[in-house]
């Protein structure tokens, strides 16, 4: 019996097979989950980028408020225009968000929410409120009133209202088409003037020694220390750079109110005899003299804007909008296009605001070592072509002054065009910065020059004699312990610390008449700490061009060679996103706290008494805030305010 076949068998699938099909099944699977997972992450991404952004936008503009279709801008702002605000981010946006004020407006910020407005169809009508106004110098006063000449030819109407007009404040007002009063208001302008208090007789009371060492015969700060009176020589001096500064706001008021350009000052000298023919009503006198249009109440007031701006059903007062919030609309707008200008040409605008001391400062203060950083970033940026250096300074430290005039002559040397636009004051220190530009711009009201260098060392060696203290000791030198406050300063220290200032004198008089090509006598003549208007000293050739910063910004791209169509860049401390999203949650911390009154807003009295301490601070601060190391200071105490 033959035995059939056996039946075939299928081949048999090795192992390895079988798992690498279940391995592609697994890696099918893990790659869905792993695309399912990667398009899950990358949402989220995207959405925390947008949550993060709009944190970021939100710590730049909190509350962005709205514009209406038809709305007045209201310009009141609260304290002193400036070119830079003092301190830093941090600290204002916490005083901002609790509501209150450092008693500072960026002159910039002011001008810009202005002359967008001129072109802004919501905004019908300017509201000018001067109420809290505290001025901050003529020339940051006329680079308004250029800004409101701007919304005026726009053809749209500019309004003003005060229950009272101080110097400053009427400056302000007088830019209007019409200027309203309060029956019971005041136009108080009495021209300019310089008085100082001088301690000699309260130092001799407590036997204290004020040593004062100068070169140039009119630098007068340490007078007040030395002498009871002032001098011919700086009396001579204020009498003329006040005059032209008084002459300038004369002529801005008359040019305005249609008025003779003496006006002003004949009502200053005959105001007791004018007055007195209409009782003391000083509303009136305004009226008849023209610097008003009309006596009125602020109801009466608001009725006629509501006729421009429309009515808000809320408050019953008249559509208007702030114009530091009008300028975070301006701005959040701005940040959806591309900045005008071709960003490969460019012209920097830089701040030296302040006091010049040695090292490293804040905003308001000129930090030696922090403003030539920052010109030395601008030195190795290759789409800055040309830099304007806006100063308004009074000076300070010496060697810091030095130290930035180093960075300017870089500059130079790297083919950059440097211009220096002078604002209220750019003198001595603020002058010796200036000095190595390739052109000076100054306005006629500048204050400038004070071309001098001073030390002062006070010693008490008296004043502790009086309480029955005694000094004795040795020193392995005739100079060690030579400096200290309780002895009476050697014959030979005082030598020595005049000589250093002879010698910084005649390097600042070098300096100077390098930069402007004249010999070292004819800027000696010129220099001698005299102080000078803008309008004189480019009479003296200290300044090349009268004008503002536009006229410096043309001046620098004009040297650059640069066609129109260049991009202007205003440089400020940076903020990274970390800082400004840290100041935005603190800020918004703070008004959280406020609306839960657990921290409480400051009443109007309360704001007026700290804006008050706040001037009394400015005043005393000046000299005690610099620092050169051999305290050699260029500084002029001639900023008016």
């Amino acid at each position: 019996m033959t035995t059939p076949p056996p039946l075939p068998i299928p081949p048999s699938r090795p192992a390895n097979t079988v798992l690498a099909a279940v391995g592609r099944g697994f890696k099918r699977l893990f790659s869905a989950l792993f695309h399912t997972l990667d398009f899950l992450r990358k949402t989220l991404h995207f959405l925390l980028l947008l949550l993060l952004f709009g944190l970021v936008a939100a710590a730049g503009n909190p509350s962005l408020p709205v514009v209406p279709e038809k709305v007045a801008l209201i310009l009141a702002p609260e304290g002193r225009l400036v070119e830079e605000l003092s301190g830093d981010a941090f600290d204002r946006a916490l005083a901002r968000a609790s509501g209150e004020t450092r008693g500072e407006v960026l002159v910039r910020d002011v001008v810009d929410a202005i002359q967008a407005a001129a072109t802004d169809k919501r905004i019908r009508v300017l509201v000018i409120d001067g109420s809290h106004f505290a001025g901050g110098g003529l020339t940051k006063l006329e680079d308004v009133a250029r800004a409101i000449a701007v919304f005026r030819n726009s053809g749209k109407p500019v309004l003003a209202y005060g229950q009272y007009f101080d110097q400053a404040q009427y400056h302000l007002a007088a830019q209007a088409d019409q200027v309203w009063l309060d029956p019971l208001g005041a136009v108080a302008i009495d021209g300019y003037s310089a008085y100082r208090t001088f301690y000699r007789g309260t130092l001799d009371k407590f036997a204290v020694d004020i040593n004062v060492f100068r070169a140039g015969s009119h630098k007068s700060y340490g007078d007040m220390f030395t002498r009871e009176t002032m001098s011919p020589e700086e009396k001579a001096d204020a009498a003329a750079w006040l005059g032209d500064v008084w002459q300038v706001y004369q002529g801005d008021v008359a040019v305005r109110r249609r008025l003779a350009p003496t006006a002003l000052q004949e009502q200053a000298e005959q105001l007791a005899s004018r007055l007195t023919e209409l009782h003391g009503d000083m509303a009136q006198l305004a009226l008849k003299e023209r610097l008003i249009d009309r006596i009125a109440t602020a109801d009466e007031f608001e009725e006629r804007v509501k006729q421009l701006a429309g009515e808000d059903e809320d408050s019953h007062s008249f559509n208007g909008i702030d114009a530091a919030d009008y300028l975070r609309v301006v701005h959040s707008s701005e940040v959806l296009r591309p900045a005008a200008g071709d960003s490969d040409r460019r012209v920097a605008v830089l701040v030296a605001s302040g006091e010049i001391v040695n090292g490293e400062a804040p905003g308001g203060t000129v930090g030696g070592d922090t403003l030539a950083a920052a010109l030395r970033e601008l030195r190795f940026d290759e789409d800055v072509k040309a830099v304007v250096l806006r100063i308004d300074s009074p000076g300070g430290s010496m060697l810091a002054s030095e130290v930035v005039r180093r960075e300017v002559l870089a500059l130079k040397a790297a083919g950059k065009p440097v211009v220096a636009s002078f604002a209220s004051v750019a003198a001595s220190g603020g002058y010796y910065i200036a000095a190595a530009a390739d052109e000076i711009v100054a306005q006629p009201a500048t204050i400038t020059g004070s071309i001098g260098v001073f030390a002062i060392i006070p010693t008490f060696e008296r004043t502790l004699g009086k309480l029955g203290m005694t000094v004795d000791g040795i020193g392995t030198t005739p100079l060690a312990g030579s400096m200290t406050l309780e002895r009476t300063l050697p014959d030979d220290v005082k030598r020595i610390v005049q000589l250093g200032v002879d010698d910084a004198y005649h390097r600042f008089v070098t300096i100077v008449a390098e930069g402007r090509g004249k010999k070292y006598a004819d800027i000696d003549a010129l220099a001698q700490g005299k102080v000078w208007s803008g309008s004189d000293a480019k009479e003296v050739g200290l300044v090349d061009t009268l004008g503002g910063m536009d006229v410096a910004i043309a001046a620098a791209a004009r040297r650059a060679q640069l066609a129109p169509g260049y991009r202007i860049d205003y440089r400020e401390p940076p903020l990274d996103w970390t800082a400004r999203l840290f100041i935005g949650a603190q800020a918004k911390s703070a008004e959280a706290m406020v609306a839960l009154g657990l921290r409480r807003t400051p009443t109007p009295a309360e704001r007026l008494l700290r804006r008050g301490l706040g001037d009394m601070e400015l005043a005393l601060q000046g000299y005690g805030r610099l620092n050169d190391p051999r305290g050699l200071n260029a500084w002029c105490a001639c900023d008016l305010r």
